[in-house]
């Protein structure tokens, strides 16, 4: 499957643009990560990508059709969403909560079956959060209330998921299960992501492609490795920023991104 955005425009009403121009295609086994300073856009950019917000001009496609001619069970079948994670009041279960995600794949009136049940144990496994089936949601930590979203995601048998800041607000530990997860679906199961963040280092390591929120509402799009750099990020993030390879045997592919002084001088 592939997933495009072509001459993405958007703005608000009576306001200021806020995207120019999105161009971008990828192959939905890979992963694709967006950055760009708060208040760029990610996440309008994200809601515009799935059909929450309409393009004023251009047009979301999964292989060259234009989701507003398909079916919105179809669009949902295929993309599983991961929305920002906040606290939560709920007191489901973390299984109930989970297979909500399964209701793509059921009927208007059905109720989860023996198939449904066995899809939310995989996709608590593949998370590493099994043991957490019975807790209740607002009884867990914000790490693993994120993992259980992922894993309400994959419970819909998606072939890419979409991340709204995945990582943010997570400890070490958590941000580095998170990582995995994505690398694993993509790795072992050929499920990939287009995943906003704040942590450039993180796409790096992850990434296959990237798209480069700048200040002129314009983005840079192309392979992670040559569109992640020191004067991109410079210019997205209005500071003076370094790169440098962390040589790490544990994770070959990280590196630091470090802010090294004020304003760009770019901007």
């Amino acid at each position: 499957m592939e997933l495009a955005v072509s001459h993405g425009f958007f703005r608000y009403a009576d306001d200021h643009p806020v995207l120019q121009d999105v161009d971008f295609s990828l192959d939905c086994s890979s992963i694709l990560s967006i950055l760009g300073r708060n208040g760029a856009g990610k996440t309008t950019l994200l809601k515009c990508l799935l059909g929450f917000e309409r393009w004023n001009s251009g047009a979301t496609l999964i292989d060259g059709v234009d989701i507003r001619n398909m079916a919105a069970r179809t669009f949902w079948s295929r993309i599983g969403y991961v929305a920002q994670a906040k606290n939560t009041t709920l007191s489901f279960t973390v299984q109930d909560m989970v297979v909500l995600g399964r209701s793509v794949r059921l009927g208007a009136f059905a109720k989860p079956g023996k198939k449904d049940w066995q899809k939310v144990q995989e996709s608590l496994e593949l998370v590493g959060i099994a043991h957490l089936a019975q807790a209740r949601c607002d009884q867990i930590s914000g790490g693993q209330y994120q993992l259980a979203l992922v894993a309400r995601a994959l419970a819909g048998d998606p072939q890419l998921l979409v991340l709204d800041e995945p990582e943010s607000n997570l400890d070490y530990k958590n941000q580095l299960q998170v990582l995995k997860v994505l690398h694993q679906l993509k790795t072992e199961l050929g499920i990939g992501a287009v995943i906003n963040t704040h942590f450039p280092s993180h796409a790096i390591e992850l990434s296959d492609s990237a798209l480069i929120m700048m200040p002129d509402c314009k983005t840079i799009f192309g392979s992670a490795k040559k569109v992640i750099n020191e004067e991109n990020l410079s210019r997205s993030f209005g500071v003076q920023i370094k790169v440098l390879n962390a040589n790490l045997k544990e994770r070959p592919n990280y590196a630091y991104v470090v802010a090294v002084s004020g304003a760009s001088k770019d901007l």
